[in-house]
């Protein structure tokens, strides 16, 4: 390794993240070939540590998404791998849910797997994410391997007479097979239940083109006029990320071009994914949540839904006014918010959908794994019995309405030891705020004010950058330059903020 490398400055939350590939004036190189293999080995030795086996009696499952840097740095790891006995698996394209089924999977039996993905990240970045039968491993799991990665001389397991085997492994016909399963079943049966229903995918060039090839068209699906099916890591059409305008507006228009009943959009790793009507009217951040929560709504009766801090007042109110259910409103990070939803579960509320504006959720019945293939199946399937009965999946939706102004600043926090400053701002923020008679909201992130119908403004502080995030949420422009206005009145006085133009 090279000495200008730490490897734990690639830790990124329960993820490894770095440069990959050199790009012209682009940052330089930190994750390379020799480092996943290093992680692989470190790995290894972790999750025989975990499961209290051998290393050289493990199952470890390797895929990657379209990237142009994961076929090497998969050999690399293969090689890590194989170095310590264990039998590794080459999945080859896949998505980051599937990684984790395949720990799940009887004919498959990982004892752990990992994920070549930076997700929507640039095309010169790629990471890695690491699975056992128990999930994602946390972030202090992560710490601890890359810590035994950098370790000059780590103890290794004692190897096997030869290195461990690879071999191949079809997860993703595994995986698309399951898919169908819970198509057909939820759909109410039949070999053919989408048969009459045309839907539009778009995977971004990343890894999902498999959902309309393999999953949707075998039960009947017309498919025509889905997009970037085919994987490709320059990314030329447009950003593989359900939250960017462009990607969104590409499968609206898809959906629109195509006349078709529905689109699904997903992320490079399909971990995500956001939807869009027949009329190409876009379902995504409050909307997905919105759809999502509908969709269960019958199967668990006044449940309590898990989002993120940054979801609207109008989303509470559509959850529990129109759909008799709870809103728990938490901290960003898909990670914070699949999380308390498994606590909440734990201390007997029920808790079944964890699900973040970004388009990352992830279900209870499906492991609590954010699986955007999956939440797709859930909203085909209910489209496909709105169909049979008559009716529009976007009914699904009435009384919920979006707000007509919503954006997020990014206030800098200059000079040295923003986590304390940051913190004086919020609390000098709140107290004003209380002050002048205003509404704060108790949550689990920030200091947020409610303005009686006109919206909303959460104040946050980054854990990592030297940033103050401010979201607001209005009725319009208009009201939203006001509140604008508001907020930067609060923190008048602090010098160190330096606001975007």
């Amino acid at each position: 390794m090279s000495e200008n490398i730490t490897l734990l400055n690639l830790q990124n939350g329960s993820d490894v993240r770095g440069v990959a590939m050199e790009t012209e004036g682009g940052a330089p190189v930190n994750l390379t070939p020799d480092i996943a293999e290093q992680i692989a080995t470190a790995f290894s030795l972790w999750l025989a540590d975990r499961t209290n086996k051998p290393a050289n009696c493990l199952r470890i499952g390797v895929g990657h998404d379209s990237r142009l840097t994961a076929e090497t740095l998969k050999a690399a790891m293969i090689t890590g791998f194989a170095s310590q006995g264990a039998s590794v698996f080459d999945c080859g394209l896949a998505s980051t849910p599937a990684m984790f089924m395949g720990t799940v999977f009887d004919e498959t039996g990982f004892d752990g797997s990992v994920m070549i993905t930076a997700s929507h990240l640039p095309q010169n970045r790629n990471g890695i994410k690491f699975f056992t039968k128990s999930g994602g491993v946390e972030k202090a799991d992560v710490t601890a391997i890359l810590q035994r990665a950098e370790t000059p001389g780590a103890p290794t397991e004692p190897k096997a007479a030869s290195s461990g085997k690879a071999g191949s492994c079809e997860l993703m016909a595994l995986y698309s097979a399951f898919l169908r399963k819970k198509i057909v079943d939820g759909a109410g049966g039949g070999e053919l239940p989408l048969q009459g229903m045309h839907i539009v995918v778009d995977a971004g060039n990343g890894a999902g083109g498999f959902f309309a090839r393999d999953v949707l068209l075998p039960l009947g699906a017309d498919c025509e006029g889905s997009q970037f099916l085919e994987p490709d890591g320059n990314f030329p059409n447009h950003p593989p990320n359900p939250e960017n305008k462009e990607a969104m507006q590409a499968i609206c228009g898809a959906v629109n071009a195509a006349k078709a009943d529905l689109g699904i959009i997903f992320d490079t790793d399909v971990d995500r994914m956001s939807a869009v009507l027949p009329d190409g009217t876009p379902v995504n951040r409050n909307a997905i949540i919105a759809l999502m929560s509908a969709v269960i709504a019958p199967d668990y009766p006044g449940a309590t839904i898990v989002t993120d801090s940054v979801t609207s007042d109008l989303l509470t109110d559509f959850l529990q006014e129109r759909l008799g259910l709870k809103h728990h409103c938490f901290r960003r990070g898909y990670r914070n918010v699949i999380g308390e939803a498994i606590r909440l579960n734990a201390g007997g509320i029920l808790s079944p959908l964890a699900i973040e504006t970004s388009g990352h959720g992830a279900l209870k019945e499906n492991y609590f794994l954010d699986d955007g293939a999956y939440m797709a199946v859930r909203i085909i399937s209910a489209a496909a019995k709105a169909k049979a009965a008559g009716k529009r999946l976007d009914s699904l939706l009435d009384g919920f309405t979006t707000s007509g102004f919503e954006t997020e600043f990014r206030i800098t926090i200059i000079g040295e030891g923003f986590t304390e400053y940051g913190k004086k701002v919020l609390e000098a923020f709140a107290q004003r705020a209380e002050e002048q008679g205003l509404n704060i909201v108790p949550g689990f992130e920030g200091i947020r004010i409610s303005f009686s119908g006109k919206g909303w403004v959460l104040l946050r502080l980054s854990l990592h950058d030297p940033v103050l995030p401010m979201n607001i949420e209005a009725n319009d422009a208009t009201e939203g330059t006001a509140l604008l206005q508001t907020a930067k009145e609060l923190l008048s006085g602090f010098d160190r903020l330096e606001f975007p133009e």
